[in-house]
């Protein structure tokens, strides 16, 4: 059933159906924003917002403010999406939303185009409650959070940081909850490297083995030294640093030639006990020891966040608390697990960031879906989180 056709009992939730069909319908797969951006910013014009939008290297990024006051309070998302896969394997059209039960099944429904709709809705009930001279309120959107993110959300804090507008507090969308809305919430998270290998010896025929040095003996005693490398366990708020090899490769094989050369990769999540400078160099401190002909690349790094309470500031974790209570009746469980998200490059400017959405269960899957109840249910926590964050002294 398409959501156009459904009834509702209020016109808030009207609006959010109406949000999630304009955004699930458009198939933003990385870096793409295929006018999610232009339907999210003409929304926010409608309820008073000024908008910039503008491209970096190809990602689309927009960001819309209200208010001119001090405290500055942010709501940030993402449009792009990561690709469907097979279609055929889908239970409808992944780039159509469609209701089926009590669920909308759709490519991005619950990462994070769900989220984005929740709050839009949340923001056109709440928005007599900002008081402008007081708040200034923004909502930052890119469309390369599932991709590289070097030209998304970073480049839209430099934009913030240009304009005097970095934020105070934000809330990201990202679906966080593990079985219902509300039950679980992000706040920070684990930092994030890889590294590629290429050690370097001499090939040789496998039955002269003295006259080779053998790159794949090499990248097994190198494999087993990481692996046995000693990290921190961890805290309450915080999992523990691990290492892992993701691949091992020597090329073409043939059975009796001794590899000159073979590739080790690996990846490494750490806390926030480290730094991508501490990791990095303890890695290579320790390949150096091993007098090898050794090259290293290190790509993709993400940094560690993680949001705690101020004492001479609000405390943005407790407001959300409080506002999940107020609709659910129980306080979330604080996490930092998963993946890496945007949040870091937010974090990093001193702003207290705090992850709130729908469950995850289902996300980067074959038949994305999210109740319309966990739906309905992140709205009205939006807005009673504004309504709370607007009292803040």
């Amino acid at each position: 059933m398409s959501l156009s056709s459904l009834k509702f009992s209020s016109s808030e939730h009207h609006l959010l159906f109406e949000h999630i069909e304009n955004l699930v319908n458009r198939p933003s797969i990385t870096p793409m924003d295929v006018g999610c951006q232009d339907y999210i910013g003409e929304v926010l014009r409608r309820l008073g917002f000024k908008t910039h939008q503008f491209t970096d290297n190809g990602v689309a990024n927009l960001v819309a403010a209200i208010g001119a006051g001090d405290t500055k309070i942010a709501f940030s998302g993402h449009t792009d999406v990561v690709p469907a896969g097979d279609e055929d394997n889908w239970r409808t059209d992944p780039f159509i939303a469609t209701l089926i039960g009590d669920e909308i099944i759709g490519r991005g429904i619950a990462d994070m185009k769900g989220g984005i709709a929740a709050m839009l809705a949340a923001i056109a009930t709440t928005i007599n409650c900002i008081n402008t001279q007081k708040f200034t309120f923004l909502v930052l959107i890119t469309s390369d959070e599932e991709g590289e993110a070097e030209f998304g959300t970073k480049s839209i804090v430099n934009h913030l940081a240009a304009h005097d507008l970095l934020p105070d507090y934000c809330i990201i969308g990202e679906p966080t909850a593990s079985q219902k809305t509300g039950d679980v919430i992000k706040v920070g998270r684990r930092g994030a490297i890889s590294a590629e290998l290429t050690i370097s010896g001499r090939q040789g025929h496998a039955a002269y083995p003295q006259f080779a040095d053998n790159a794949a003996h090499t990248a097994a005693d190198i494999a087993s030294w990481l692996n046995h490398l000693s990290w921190d366990e961890g805290s309450d708020d915080f999992p523990g640093t691990s290492l892992q090899i993701t691949a091992i490769d020597t090329g073409r094989w043939t059975d009796n030639i001794i590899p000159g050369q073979s590739k080790l990769c690996f990846n490494i999540r750490y806390s926030h006990f480290y730094s991508e400078q501490t990791i990095v160099q303890r890695i290579e401190d320790g390949l150096r020891q091993l007098q090898k002909t050794i090259a290293i690349e290190w790509l993709r790094p993400c940094c560690p966040y993680l949001t705690e309470v101020v004492d001479d500031k609000p405390n943005l974790i407790g407001e959300v608390e409080q506002a999940i209570y107020q609709v659910t009746k129980r306080f979330p469980r604080l996490s930092t697990s998963g993946g890496t998200s945007d949040g870091r490059f937010i974090a990093q400017t001193g702003c207290q960031v705090v992850e709130l959405g729908v469950p995850n269960c289902t996300i980067h899957q074959v038949n994305e879906r999210v109740k319309i109840s966990d739906l309905q249910q992140l709205q009205a926590i939006y807005q009673g989180l504004l309504v709370r964050l607007m009292a803040i002294d």
